[in-house]
């Protein structure tokens, strides 16, 4: 398996990770049965739950972009050790910023996301050179 794909399993655990850990906050906040409701009208949510929250919106809006930088790489035969680098220091940077996000690393937060999209970047701009 590439590094670059090997990275992509890596993410897709992450956000299972964060999937179950911002649930089981959900839960706790709310209680099993609102978590199981359509959710129109919750109460509010404590302060690390909301983060998580925001942090999985966040990396459902990022992952997208991620896995199309791995499928290009590989379909173009663009992998090199510098998208094999950047691939691995996108699932750190991800790896990094859900903790970041729900213990409020401000201002460590920014700055890991913007690692992880210039990680991101690196690979769209190598599968083109």
């Amino acid at each position: 398996m590439t590094p670059e794909l090997i990275a992509l399993a890596l993410v897709a655990l992450e956000h299972l990770v964060l999937v179950m850990w911002s649930q089981t906050l959900l839960t706790r906040d709310v209680g099993s049965d609102a978590n199981a409701s359509p959710r129109d009208d919750l109460p509010p949510l404590s302060r690390q739950t909301g983060r998580l929250r925001r942090a999985l919106d966040n990396h459902t809006e990022n992952f997208p972009f991620f896995i199309g930088a791995v499928v290009l790489v590989l379909l173009s035969d663009s992998a090199s050790t510098i998208t094999a680098v950047a691939a691995l220091t996108y699932a750190g940077a991800r790896a990094l910023y859900i903790p970041a996000y729900a213990f409020g690393w401000a201002p460590w937060r920014s700055v890991i996301y913007m690692v992880g999209l210039i990680a991101t970047i690196t690979m769209y701009v190598a599968a083109f050179f």
